[in-house]
């Protein structure tokens, strides 16, 4: 049955999905949320965009918005991208929700490849895009063994696999997808975040849901959740450094930057990733100017 949105009639359901998908979507939420780390089969639905694009994540933010929530969607960090832009435009057209670029005025938050810089609050969500959530990939392919390693415990091969690293290289090469233990009993994947944002996600306020639309899998981070990068005693779990860089836009030093080049002059910048921050962050400093002048 249409919705009457403030703004416009719409033709589909509040948030596009139906309520029975709502449903089932909450209750396989709610599982992840009991269990931590543990990947909850769901019954994956079509969206009006490619698999592997973020129909995971999409199918939880759709299934969570309110008449009352804020959303804010970023890809890689950037609130502009195609893809950024296409599912906030989705949410919006069939929900009538606010959009915002600010991550204090969202209350949920879907995001791929980053976590926002500024710290999540306890009433906010943030929505993960997975493409692979299964962290045992990388040493399994068959799905039924994986499962039964989970059940089992048995993670001695993932162990291996970033012993052969330093054997072979000096160091744990692997960056994003960096498999991590939650709440002392399942490895997980979080997702393509640079190890930068890893350690926001130990004892966090938010909640934290991750959805993989193509592999059919959810699951979830609860708040003031242990969360712990798999480490060796001697080689420590470590971030990237960025040696003392600076934004070139805002001047800041403590995040997260992307590396940039000018192929027309060969030059190399750095700028934060997170463009809503960055915003903010340049917005201050001029307001600090106008206030010493």
């Amino acid at each position: 049955m249409p919705v009457q949105n403030n703004f416009e009639m719409s033709e589909y359901n509040f948030a596009f999905l139906d309520e029975g998908s709502k449903r089932e979507i909450r209750r396989t939420i709610l599982k992840g949320i009991a269990i931590p780390g543990y990947q909850v089969p769901f019954a994956s639905r079509e969206l009006p965009i490619a698999r592997g694009w973020g129909t995971g994540g999409l199918q939880l933010t759709l299934s969570l918005l309110g008449r009352q929530d804020c959303l804010k969607v970023i890809d890689q960090g950037h609130d502009d991208s195609v893809n950024a832009v296409s599912i906030r435009k989705l949410a919006k057209t069939s929900s009538g929700i606010e959009t915002t670029t600010d991550t204090v005025e969202a209350s949920v938050i879907q995001t791929r490849h980053r976590i926002p810089e500024e710290k999540l609050r306890d009433d906010q969500i943030l929505v993960l895009q997975v493409p692979e959530p299964e962290p045992m990939r990388r040493v399994e392919a068959r799905e039924t063994q994986t499962e039964r390693l989970h059940a089992e415990k048995e993670y001695s091969s993932i162990w291996v696999r970033l012993y052969e690293d330093i054997v072979r290289w000096g160091e744990i090469t692997i960056g994003a997808d960096y498999p991590c233990m939650v709440h002392h009993r399942y490895i997980f994947n979080p997702s393509p975040i640079p190890r930068y944002d890893v350690e926001k996600l130990h004892q966090a306020d938010g909640l934290y849901l991750f959805g993989a639309g193509r592999e059919k899998k959810i699951y979830a981070v609860p708040p003031y959740t242990d969360v712990e990068p798999l480490q060796f005693e001697d080689y420590l779990f470590e971030v990237e450094e960025f040696n003392e860089e600076s934004c070139r836009l805002c001047g800041s030093t403590s995040t997260f930057l992307d590396e940039i080049y000018d192929s027309s002059t060969g030059d190399k910048y750095y700028q934060c990733s997170d463009t809503g921050y960055c915003s903010k962050q340049q917005t201050e400093r001029k307001v600090k100017a106008n206030v010493r002048t």
